[in-house]
């Protein structure tokens, strides 16, 4: 009712991944929506991509996504989009948010109250897809969609696109009984196994609603996120001549490393999808992506889209003449750590408002420092990260280095500058 209320939406689609939540939300947003007179199109279970996506193709005012993405099935939420294929920014959610809190909606007449439909709108996805993406070569695929959002739309994908497909998962089940979610190492454990034994040429694997792909490539093994994410830059500045590219904080700086060899600028965000695609507009960047499979394509969409970066990259290792274990082993591997150092609530943000002062002097030989998202600190041979966990009484702290002695170096430096500073906050 409120986002019906602020834009005065006259039409929009609501999708839903495959929780068994999805149904009862879907319900009360509908409701919510017909108040306020507002044409509504069920397009059932599809891929938060294929949501944003028929949102700007249909010229809707807006798009619901019912999806709770990567998480465990118990969770459940409400994703918007706005009629450009974009997620709805902070400051939109805290337009929507006060008119909640205030109960200020802008309700229909009896007699024009909105009506529902159902729309299948996966054709339009096949369609903006396949007419661009021709695979010339037969790839021998294993797809697992984990029984999320993907179960029918990555295979025939696949299929049409001229891949011989063995299909992992496909069957929906909001229970996500085969495997966790979040596409990780651990978690496709079966797809590293059956691509061995098929012998196939990769794996690919979505999260519970499609905006995240993650890669097994043709020896069985895992592929590194980051590097993965950086080959692709480096193939698609390659091919543009060069541009902006757009990543977070968070990202391993092998994506600077592959950027500068084909004329890139790298911009980082906050940790996020939505501030990876609020920036490749703002800076019209040629693509954006996050270390966790979130790749947004801006000549196709806004939205991180798992199935459309599978076909782009099959079509990438195509143009490059490679399998995906030679793509990424063009990509530098450096060391990253992670840690997280016990602080109380009360106290972590001024811990981080404190290291920003503080970091100047005790790293003398930084070479940038950013403050979009936590502490940044940049050096010739790696990079400091310390932010205040949004969920935990903690401080993540991570670094990369060219080697273990550089990232041990900066980790046990950055770990005693947070103890000494939440140290002296204490007294």
């Amino acid at each position: 009712m409120a986002v019906a209320s602020i834009i005065k939406a006259k039409k929009a689609l609501v999708g839903k991944d495959t929780r068994i939540s999805g149904s009862l939300i879907e319900d009360a947003l509908v409701s919510g929506l017909l108040a306020c007179g507002v044409e509504v199109s069920l397009v059932g279970i599809v891929p938060t991509p294929v949501l944003a996506y028929t949102t700007m193709n249909l010229r809707a005012d807006v798009g619901f996504m019912l999806t709770a993405s990567h998480n465990p099935p118990q969770y459940n939420g409400i994703k918007i989009f706005d009629g450009t294929s974009l997620a709805y920014t902070d400051e939109t959610q805290r337009i929507i948010e006060k008119a909640i809190i205030e109960n200020n909606y802008l309700t229909a007449n009896w007699n024009k109250i909105g009506e529902v439909s159902n729309a299948n709108v996966k054709q339009f996805y096949y369609e903006m897809i396949m007419k661009t993406l021709p695979l010339d070569k037969n790839w021998r695929v294993v797809v697992d969609p984990g029984c999320g959002a993907t179960y029918d739309i990555s295979p025939e994908l696949l299929r049409e696109a001229g891949c011989k497909v063995t299909a992992l998962n496909a069957q929906p089940d909001g229970f996500f009984p085969a495997r966790n979610s979040e596409p990780t190492a651990k978690s496709l454990e079966d797809l590293i196994q059956v691509v061995k034994e098929v012998g196939a040429d990769i794996g690919i694997a979505f999260d519970g609603d499609g905006d995240r792909v993650a890669f097994v490539d043709e020896k069985g093994s895992f592929v590194d996120f980051d590097r993965c994410l950086s080959a692709y830059v480096a193939h698609l500045l390659k091919c543009s001549g060069g541009g902006t590219v757009v990543t977070n904080v968070e990202t391993s700086m092998c994506v600077e490393t592959m950027a500068e060899r084909f004329n890139g600028r790298v911009v980082r965000t906050r940790v996020g999808d939505i501030y990876i695609s609020e920036a490749i507009k703002r800076y019209d960047a040629v693509f954006g992506g996050e270390p966790c499979g979130a790749w947004v394509h801006p000549n196709f969409h806004y939205c991180p889209d798992g199935p459309l970066s599978a076909v782009l990259l099959l079509k990438a290792l195509e143009e490059e003449g490679k399998s995906i274990s030679e793509f990424v082993g063009d990509v530098p591997q450096y060391v990253m750590q992670r840690d997280n150092l016990v602080c109380r609530n009360d106290l972590k943000q001024e811990v981080v408002a404190c290291i920003e002062k503080s970091a100047k002097s005790a790293f003398s030989k930084y070479t940038d420092l950013s403050t979009i998202d936590g502490v940044r600190l940049a050096f010739n041979n790696g990079w400091l990260l310390i932010r205040a966990s949004g969920t935990e009484p903690l401080i993540r702290v991570t670094v990369e280095g060219e080697s273990l002695k550089v990232a041990n170096d900066i980790m046990g430096r950055g770990k005693v500058l947070i103890e000494n500073i939440y140290e002296e906050l204490k007294k």
